[in-house]
């Protein structure tokens, strides 16, 4: 019976060690106790937000698709959500103008 080879035992996938062990702490970051920051912090010697730096510039690899491709793809879509999520945000705020805000207080 032959078994499907996990990320970390495919070395042909050109990506860094470091690399890999994002990868790989972002398929069980749940298995550790505590808030997912406490988690990188111990587990990397990153602040957060340094390490979601690392991580966005991981997953655009080629390396990290030959890697792990369905995880890699979980992680660009659940950004670009945030992104456009974040996108629609900033563009209601700054399509209504600073009086549309507030119409009561127009000085007409």
């Amino acid at each position: 019976m032959s078994s499907v080879p996990q990320p970390a035992e495919r070395p042909d996938s050109g990506l860094s060690a470091r690399d890999a062990h994002i990868l790989d702490f972002e398929r069980e970051w749940w298995q550790h106790a505590g808030a997912k920051e406490e988690a990188i912090r111990s587990e990397f010697a990153l602040s957060a937000a340094r390490y979601y730096q690392l991580l966005n510039a991981v997953i655009d690899s080629p390396a990290a698709v030959r890697y792990d491709p369905m995880l890699v793809g979980r992680l660009q879509r659940a950004r670009d959500a945030r992104m456009s999520a974040r996108a629609a945000r900033a563009f209601r705020t700054s399509d209504r103008g600073g009086d549309a805000l507030h119409p009561e207080e127009s000085n007409d």
